[in-house]
C-alpha cells in the first residue's frame, strides 16, 4: 500500500481512445485524482465514474486532472464512456503493473476460484508527483465531493 507523503509510482497506459498517458505529463502543472475501480459498467463504478464526470469542472478548476483506472481494455474503457456519457479519462491497466504498483489489487475466493481483484481506491497526487491522500477500499456515495475538498486543499497556502 501507498501512503501519503511518498512519490506516486511512474506510469504510461493507454486510454479508452488508445492514446498514451504518461503520468509525468502532469508534473509541474496539475494534480491528479487516480481512481481505481474493478470493472467497466459494474453499478458502483458506473456510479463513481459518473460523479467523477459531474463533478469533473469543479477538480478542472483547482488544478486537477481526473483519472480512472481498471484492468479492462480500451474497447470496453470507450463502450462504458459512451454508455454513460463519461468524460474522466479511462485507463486501461489490463497487466495490473499500475493496479499492483500502487498497492490496489488483493486476491479474493469466489466459488472456489481464487483472483486478483481490484480493490476500489483513490490516490489524491500533487503537481510535484507526491501521493498527498491514499484512500483504500472506499464507498462511492459521497466520495467524490471527500476528494474534491482534499484537492481543494492543496491549492491552500500553509498557516
Amino acid at each position: 500500500m501507498l501512503l501519503a507523503g511518498q512519490s506516486a509510482p511512474a506510469f504510461s497506459l493507454p486510454d479508452a481512445d488508445m492514446e498514451t498517458f504518461d503520468l509525468e505529463s502532469l508534473r509541474g502543472k496539475q494534480h491528479a485524482v487516480l481512481f481505481f475501480y474493478p470493472r467497466d459498467d459494474a453499478p458502483f463504478c458506473t456510479l463513481e465514474a459518473i460523479d467523477f464526470t459531474d463533478h469533473e469542472e469543479e477538480f478542472t478548476r483547482a488544478s486537477c486532472t481526473i483519472l480512472g483506472v481498471s484492468r479492462d481494455d480500451c474497447l470496453s474503457h470507450a463502450e462504458f464512456r459512451d454508455k454513460h456519457g463519461l468524460s474522466v479519462r479511462l485507463l486501461a491497466d489490463m497487466e495490473g503493473e499500475v493496479s499492483r504498483k500502487y498497492g490496489v489489487c488483493q486476491m479474493k475466493e469466489k466459488d472456489g476460484v481464487r483472483k486478483l481483484c481490484v480493490v476500489r481506491s483513490t490516490f489524491v497526487i500533487d503537481s510535484e508527483g507526491v501521493v498527498r491522500h491514499a484512500l483504500y477500499d472506499i464507498k462511492p456515495r459521497g466520495h467524490v465531493a471527500e476528494v474534491l475538498q482534499l484537492v481543494k486543499q492543496l491549492e491552500q497556502p500553509c498557516k
